[in-house]
């Protein structure tokens, strides 16, 4: 027993494993205990779909969503990625919601399956992009300290904690990017071929979710270059390595390519089509005046500079992380090392890509979200190295550099924190009434002092567009979190409402001592690193 005890201490004195219980406890903590858009419900549908005898799209969905695949059948317009990722927990939810204890709940919103999905999912990837940021971090030769508090960074500083909450696809893709980059620079460095299978398998999944993540795919090549050439590889060296690289990536894309094509012959009968293209024809189908470019109609002017300068999608508003990075970039970049160098240049290009690509998509704002969720993960991966950098470089940069950095820090936690206080829908509808522009941050900070001190109706802000649905409107009025949507809702047992509202205060308490055990662990390597600097020096 004692030596049971000796042994879960070392555990919790281990800045790895607290950082991974930090990631878990942090994504327990925001959970609303549904998906959080129409999107990943539909998706949710497809994972049903899976291994029920239900469709992956219902009738009366159509022709608000869905499209005709082979033989007529509804079928959905996503890629199948999420939908695998979530069909473990779907089929564990789905045999907790039919437990008799839950016969009552009668399929209130938030269902209990989404429930039992929403934090297994939510959980696990939080922890598992934690674990692979550090490993990123400790690769490019950034302290324990600061890769501990550069992962926690990614997490609570980002647009990172919103789709923590708000269960888009944007945080899976953006574990597999984080590991294709990871464990292809360990390639790199070891000539590991299990590790360039790793890296190249972690890209190539991502293609089931997205198709454009071939952008990371190609990010992570761009990389290994820019790498070799600042470290002096050139001639015959340079040409060697790209061949293994090649031989050892190409299996693994042509692998996840194939599945993804298969995917859409099993759906719409083609493998060379993509379901943007049937979107478009029937959508042309039902309205003749449709542009013939549709769905990619929109001025590539208006969806270029609308991700970076407007009020209600700027990633500079939504991720001020990345004007921390471009500032230490401009002072700084003589003290990169080629590895820092290399990632810089490669995300930044990641993130235009991105920009560029969805410029001209009807939706290129990603419609209803918090910022602009198409190039998020790409600005959320931007800004990876910021804080640490920050950390890092402190000693040499002017003191105005180092309180802005602090300045911008405190304004991302405001900023992320505000973003899961609500359901995201509720500045769109407010918008409708509202108009156009608006700055959505400062919308979102004036909701959550109306709400607190219950002057929604005086500040005008109880508009009604929030009338329409009257679910819409129950999540609209409660804090985006599991038990005041229960509480709200009205349809829980007062039971359930204060067990889980017990539960969510152990887990904030759970958070604030692993931060603190992870600060007193933290402040001890760091002197060790000190000292060891130190003698060096000597």
């Amino acid at each position: 027993m004692r030596a049971a005890a000796l042994s879960i201490r070392r555990w919790l004195r281990n800045p790895v494993v607290l950082v991974a219980l930090a990631a878990g406890l942090i994504a327990f903590s925001v959970q609303p205990g549904d998906v959080g858009s129409a999107d990943t419900t539909h998706r949710l549908q497809s994972t049903h779909s899976f291994w029920t005898d239900q469709p992956p799209v219902f009738p009366d969905e159509y022709p608000e969503f869905g499209i005709h695949g082979r033989d007529g059948s509804l079928q959905s317009w996503y890629g199948i990625g999420q939908s695998l990722l979530m069909l473990p927990f779907d089929m564990v939810g789905t045999w907790v919601e039919n437990h008799a204890i839950f016969a009552s709940y009668d399929g209130h919103d938030p269902s209990v399956r989404e429930i039992v999905v929403t934090y297994n999912v939510n959980i696990l990837i939080s922890i598992l992009t934690a674990l692979i940021c550090f490993r990123l971090l400790r690769q490019f030769l950034f302290s324990v300290l600061q890769a501990a508090v550069g992962a926690l960074a990614l997490l609570v500083l980002t647009t990172h904690l919103h789709y923590t909450q708000n269960m888009m696809e944007n945080n899976y893709i953006g574990l597999l990017t984080l590991a294709g980059f990871s464990w292809q620079f360990e390639w790199l460095r070891t000539g590991s071929r299990r590790a360039l299978w790793i890296g190249s398998s972690a890209f190539g999944l991502n293609l089931l979710t997205r198709l454009t993540t071939g952008m990371d795919l190609l990010a992570g090549a761009l990389f290994i270059a820019l790498l070799l050439w600042f470290e002096g590889v050139r001639g015959a060296a340079l040409w060697s390595r790209a061949k293994s690289y090649i031989a050892g990536c190409l299996p693994a894309y042509a692998f996840f390519g194939l599945m993804d094509r298969l995917y859409q012959y099993h759906r719409f009968g083609s493998f060379f089509n993509t379901y943007i293209s049937v979107v478009a024809r029937e959508a042309r189908q039902r309205d003749p005046a449709l542009p013939a470019n549709y769905p990619w109609e929109t001025p590539f002017h208006v969806g270029f500079f609308g991700a970076l300068f407007q009020p209600e999608k700027s990633i500079f508003l939504f991720d001020p992380l990345l004007i921390l990075m471009i500032l230490l970039a401009v002072v700084a970049w003589r003290r990169f090392s080629p590895a820092v160098r290399a990632y810089t240049i490669t995300s930044a290009l990641m993130l235009l890509g991105y920009i560029c690509f969805y410029a001209r998509y009807t939706v290129w704002s990603g419609d209803t979200a918090w910022g602009d969720r198409y190039v998020s993960t790409a600005a959320e991966l931007a800004t990876l190295l910021a804080v640490p950098l920050l950390l890092k470089l402190r000693p040499a940069l002017p003191r105005a550099v180092w309180l802005a950095g602090i300045g911008i820090i405190a304004a991302s936690a405001v900023i992320q924190v505000a973003s899961v206080a609500f359901w995201c829908q509720l500045e769109r509808d407010q918008m409708e009434t509202l108009g156009h522009p608006t700055f959505v941050i400062l919308l979102r900070l004036k909701n959550m002092v109306a709400f607190a001190l219950g002057k929604m109706q005086a500040w005008g802000l109880d508009t009604p567009s929030m009338h329409e649905d009257p679910w819409d409107y129950v999540h609209y009025t409660t804090w985006n979190l599991l038990p005041f949507e229960l509480r709200r809702a009205g349809f829980a047992p007062m039971w359930v409402f204060r067990l889980t509202l017990a539960m969510w205060w152990a887990g904030l308490a759970a958070l604030a001592w692993v931060l603190l055990q992870l600060r007193s662990v933290l402040r001890h390597t760091g002197e060790e690193d000190s000292s060891a600097a130190t003698a060096i020096r000597h």
